[in-house]
């Protein structure tokens, strides 16, 4: 079992202290989330572990190998995958393009392994049917299968998703649920953040409460729904899954 942890991340922009020497963790197989208000670090504090922000003080390991100072693509090497907010697929491309050029990095990987790849990927996100359309022509939900199929071409260990049930209907926010826990039923450790607090603990098996910089609760989606603190300055008392 591996685990992606970060000791002790601080981060501040000017005079303002954005994270306040934060600690977490994600183990493989585990679902994770990080949330809170807006302004509250958590993003910062996502980006620090996914390599997009750099960290003025604090440690990033996987394992016993510190990343801290990794750039994200040496990340991705060493099995951190990202999914970005924003759409990550190529417009003007298929979906099988999409999915090959990252396979096509895979150089440990014969042809046949990389076209075996692919028909495996194709099969196991149900996306066999539109992989001869361009990415402009995806629905939001078929675009998140896209990006989650492509990351994980590489094989990770991990999986950082950034707003994964942002822009998606509600049938497709139910899909990436579920694709989510199938990832993780692999063996691979899921972090999110993502502004829609019911959806994301429906599917965590812990999350890290965020406010004002620091983290102020953590635990099961059930110890968090009773904290008389984040019921008071995040979710509100009158808040139901």
């Amino acid at each position: 079992m591996s685990i992606l942890s970060a000791h002790q991340l601080a981060k501040q922009y000017g005079d303002r202290q954005v994270v306040k020497d934060i600690s977490l963790d994600v183990n493989s197989g585990e679902i994770v989330g990080l949330l809170g208000p807006n302004g509250a670090g958590k993003t910062t504090s996502f980006y620090m572990i996914v390599g997009l922000v750099p960290v003025d003080h604090g440690y990033i390991y996987l394992d016993q190998q510190e990343l801290t100072h990794y750039a994200i693509h040496d990340r991705a090497k060493l099995g951190i995958g990202y999914l970005p907010q924003e759409a990550s697929v190529f417009r003007k491309l298929s979906v099988e393009d999409n999915l090959y050029g990252i396979i096509e990095t895979r150089t440990e990987l014969n042809d046949l392994s990389k076209q075996q790849l692919l028909e495996q990927l194709l099969k196991d996100f149900h996306i066999e049917h539109i992989r001869h359309s361009k990415g402009m022509a995806l629905s939001g939900g078929e675009r998140r299968r896209v990006e989650i199929a492509r990351a994980l071409a590489m094989d990770p260990q991990f999986i950082l998703l950034d707003e994964p049930f942002a822009g998606v209907d509600p049938i497709s926010v139910l899909d990436i649920q579920g694709i989510i826990q199938e990832l993780a039923a692999r063996g691979i450790g899921i972090l999110i953040t993502d502004h829609n607090v019911r959806e994301t603990l429906k599917v965590c098996q812990r999350a890290y409460i965020f406010n004002e910089g620091e983290v102020i609760a953590r635990g099961t989606p059930e110890d968090i729904l009773k904290d008389k603190n984040v019921l008071s300055v995040y979710l509100g008392r009158d808040f139901r899954m």
